[in-house]
């Protein structure tokens, strides 16, 4: 499939067209950004054909089958349209929009003009992740009973820094980390049904949160928690995710990223012993989980590519991403009102 890439700097240099390039299924036709220059260095970086400054030229080009949108959330939504429009699918870095009535427009736009829309939740291709979910389905854990992602940074005041205003962002550490863990955590132990959460800016002084917990309910009757946050240092926080069930726990360390690494291991329980009241913990002994570590992004674009071939919703369809952005600003509403908030 042929791409054109819209917004080529930041995510899309660093990891989506390298991840893209890998993939045999994917040729990168033109890129786009409001920079020339940088438009100019990336065309030259990764030797694609044709660079611009409006992405009306880029949607316009005929050699441009799909879009990759990579901008500022704040602009997703006229671009996102513009693409349909022309026809073409579009791969879109989330979330789609500020606000929940606009993320519903922009689905119901792509569904009417019958092009796919997929959103860039591409954690869920993390090869451990999806073993994970294999030992939840299959029951080696057992029922589960409570899972946690963590994804946290240091992110300090940076002039023009998009992702610190609300009005371009839509919000802080919630909107922009703690979806993503949102996601693994829907994807692991399904549906949400309430939401309860506290978050502010503690360290900063930006106008979004720094800080945040969310914490879930899941319709199986299982918990979550969800932590991200602006003011922890990178090295200080190790992407953490967690499973617990009746008969045993998964437990990951480095996988809640950008890259496809880390580890994982399985504590399983046997044969059921009854209760232990010396709580023998070291009795359980973990077992190395093994996946294959594919890169994510390339994963995703294969995923995404496979859906138009085949004319079916991709994993990371727009109604999900809508589902995790719910979820997000039902945060929100539990921060101000001090309330459990049913979704």
């Amino acid at each position: 499939m042929k791409f054109g890439i819209i917004g080529c700097g930041g995510i899309a240099d660093r990891r989506t067209i390298p991840g893209m390039l890998k993939s045999k299924m994917v040729t990168i036709t033109a890129v786009e950004d409001v920079s020339e220059e940088l438009a100019q260095n990336v065309a030259k970086k990764y030797s694609i054909g044709s660079s611009y400054t409006n992405e009306d030229d880029l949607i316009r080009n005929d050699d441009v089958e799909a879009v990759y949108i990579g901008t500022p959330v704040w602009v997703h939504g006229e671009q996102i349209q513009k693409a349909a429009d022309a026809g073409k699918h579009i791969l879109c870095e989330k979330p789609l929009a500020i606000s929940i009535k606009e993320t519903e427009k922009l689905i119901d736009y792509c569904e009417k003009r019958n092009v796919v829309l997929q959103v860039g939740f591409m954690m869920r291709y993390h090869g451990y992740h999806i073993k994970a979910k294999e030992m939840v389905d299959s029951k080696a854990i057992g029922n589960p009973v409570m899972g946690r992602g963590q994804l946290t940074c240091w992110y300090p005041p940076m002039e023009n820094a998009w992702r610190q205003d609300p009005a371009k962002g839509g919000g802080g550490a919630l909107m922009d980390m703690a979806i993503h863990t949102v996601d693994i955590l829907r994807y692991l132990l399904g549906e949400v049904s309430a939401v309860s959460s506290f978050n502010g800016t503690e360290t900063h002084g930006y106008a979004v949160e720094d800080s945040g917990i969310i914490l879930l309910r899941f319709q199986n009757g299982a918990y979550g928690v969800c932590d991200s946050f602006f003011n922890i240092p990178d090295e200080a926080a190790k992407g953490v995710l967690e499973v617990y069930g009746t008969r045993g726990s998964v437990m990951a360390e480095g996988t809640i990223s950008q890259v496809a690494g880390g580890t994982m291991m399985a504590y399983l329980q046997g044969e059921d012993r009854g209760y232990d009241a010396q709580q023998e913990r070291s009795s359980i002994e973990p077992v190395k989980v093994e996946a294959d570590l594919k890169d994510m992004y390339m994963a995703e674009v294969e995923d995404f590519i496979d859906a138009v071939e085949k004319k079916r919703k991709p994993m990371n369809s727009g109604a999900e991403a809508l589902k995790n952005f719910s979820i997000i600003q039902a945060a929100y509403k539990s921060q101000k009102t001090g309330k459990v908030v049913k979704v």
